[in-house]
């Protein structure tokens, strides 16, 4: 029987979902550049001396007789040494120095290979469990906060819910929703909107949620496929724009008129992008509450990158939230970069102009994920890799060591901006555990 186009489409949005799901994870090329700490868990004490491992592979084997260039400093930050060397057997132990203050120093290794460059690097930590955000918390946060969800309230969730029958299967039922967020200030007119894609087991029962919050970018949704275990998963956008729409718009909006939202009014916290998005994500909450499937009580919040900032940022915010699973959160302190290291996605203060935003610094108080990550009351599982050369890992850690509530780090050393399939396998274990979920 031959596809139909309507079962191809389906497949294809299936497909991009998964790709979605376990991150971009690279694909191998044909010289690859290795460079690590030489500490198996790349972990050092402060005034330690760390040396960098580097080898340049073709074919699984070194590459004899090639050039080099390198560079060591903290991640994100100018190097402090640079220089270039040969290799006659294709690898070379580069040293790294020290660091005499909490946090990541990092090799950066470029090798030419037939007129082609591979680049890549390690990292290595320095007593980790000691950095502390430079972000500062504004003394009427819970204040703000409490008035800003006070006039969600206010606003009817006004749910419009439409099967998709296409994305649907004997065990899932698939909706689209659309829902009404905040009345932003200074808005045109009407109220603003908020968008996601909910998976329903078709059993009739009571089961516990997911709250899949995004990651950066705006694309469209399809099936959760978790939801044939036995639970509810609601995936939302943040931009007020339906998410089942062709894939060319979202391209041409993230070219277009979203590129760069993340500092879209910064200059007054009432009109920031952000306000509107986690308000949203109390809305999607709101929602999950609303279903007469969902048992009124069990509630995950989960997601990698800004999904992963947006986890830990819905669970402050929200204490229904019982659980999440934050995968290499960005948004976190921000401010780094006005303290001489490295400051998290999207980099706002990297070349911060005081002049041109005077507010900027005491606005982003009241968004950044640090200060969420202090008021979290409930188990969290987190996740990232020193390689990550987005959402640094020392911006990361200061919004880790800055929770409280009870919480385990799972570190997969390697890892750049994306998660390898086995470690998005443990996040969902770990949640399905947590939500009383079969794993078979």
């Amino acid at each position: 029987m031959k596809p139909t186009h309507q079962t191809l489409t389906q497949a294809l949005i299936i497909i991009i979902f998964t790709i979605t799901q376990v991150g971009a994870q690279p694909s191998k090329r044909l010289v690859e550049v290795q460079v690590a700490p030489t500490k198996s868990d790349w972990i050092y004490q402060l005034g330690d001396k760390v040396d960098f491992e580097v080898r340049i592979l073709k074919n699984g084997q070194l590459l004899t007789d090639c050039e080099i260039r390198y560079q060591v400093g903290l991640e994100k930050m100018p190097p402090e040494t640079e220089a270039s060397r040969k290799l006659k057997e294709g690898k070379t132990t580069i040293n790294g120095g020290t660091l005499n203050q909490p946090g990541f120093l990092r090799c950066e290794v470029w090798v030419e290979y037939q007129g082609v460059t591979f680049h890549d690097w390690g990292t290595a930590a320095f007593a980790p469990e000691l950095i502390v955000p430079t972000v500062k918390m504004p003394e009427d946060f819970d204040q703000f906060w409490s008035d800003a969800k006070k006039e969600l309230e206010e606003v009817p969730l006004d749910a419009k819910v439409t099967l998709v029958p296409e994305l649907s299967t004997a065990d899932v039922n698939v909706y689209h929703v659309n829902l009404q967020n905040i009345r932003m200030p200074k808005a045109w007119r009407g109220i603003s909107r908020f968008y996601g894609m909910l998976s329903v087991p078709k059993k009739p029962g009571k089961y516990p949620a997911i709250l899949g919050v995004p990651g950066a970018g705006v694309r469209s949704y399809g099936r959760d496929d978790r939801a044939a275990r036995g639970v509810i998963v609601f995936k939302i956008g943040i931009h007020g724009i339906p998410v089942n729409l062709p894939n060319e718009l979202y391209q041409s909006l993230s070219a277009g008129i979203l590129s760069g939202y993340s500092t879209y009014d910064l200059d007054d916290r009432d009109l920031y992008y952000y306000k509107r998005v986690y308000l949203g994500c109390v809305r999607a909450i709101d929602f999950i509450f609303s279903l007469p499937e969902f048992d009124g009580e069990t509630l995950a919040v989960t997601g990698g990158s800004q999904g992963g900032a947006l986890s830990i940022i819905t669970a402050g915010l929200d204490n229904r939230v019982k659980y999440l699973a934050a995968y290499y959160p960005a948004l976190s302190d921000l401010t780094g970069y006005l303290h001489g290291r490295a400051g998290g996605w999207p980099h706002m203060f990297k070349n911060y102009d005081s002049k041109k935003h005077p507010d900027w610094i005491e606005n982003i108080g009241y968004f950044d994920v640090v200060n969420f990550a202090k008021k979290l009351t409930m188990p969290g599982w987190y996740s990232w890799g020193f390689n990550d050369n987005v959402c640094p890992p020392t911006s990361m850690y200061a919004a880790y060591n800055s929770i409280t509530a009870p919480k385990e780090l799972h570190k997969f050393l390697e890892t750049e901006h994306w998660a390898f399939p086995e470690q998005r396998e443990q996040g969902n274990a770990w949640l399905f555990e947590k939500l009383g979920v079969s794993t078979e």
